[in-house]
């Protein structure tokens, strides 16, 4: 399963990687864009699209990643407060039948 796995992201790699190649070759027109307080160089219009789109994807990562870590870090405290009060009831459960004989 783990080769199947393997297998098929280097071949969706691969796949985008040719796409990327092909935005390029395709797109040669040179373009200077502009951010309103700053001009970036003039690249081809398939670099910048790339290049944009692989920021993107960087961001994106990063940003769900941190939003995993977070969601990971609160799935502990719950685990660690059920563990507490699983143990404080079977304190009261063990006490009561001390109580109870």
């Amino acid at each position: 399963m783990r080769l199947i796995k393997k297998l098929i992201f280097a071949v969706l790699a691969i796949l985008a990687i040719l796409t990327g190649l092909m935005f390029v070759i395709n797109n040669p027109e040179q373009v200077s864009i502009n951010l309103v307080f700053f001009q970036l160089p003039e690249f081809s219009l398939g670099v910048w699209m790339v290049s944009i789109f692989v920021l993107g994807a960087l961001i994106g990562f990063a940003l769900s990643t941190m939003f995993v870590l977070m969601l990971k870090t609160r799935l502990g405290s719950a685990r660690r407060k059920i563990a507490s009060t699983q143990k404080e009831l079977d304190q009261l459960r063990v006490s009561s039948l001390k109580d109870a004989v």
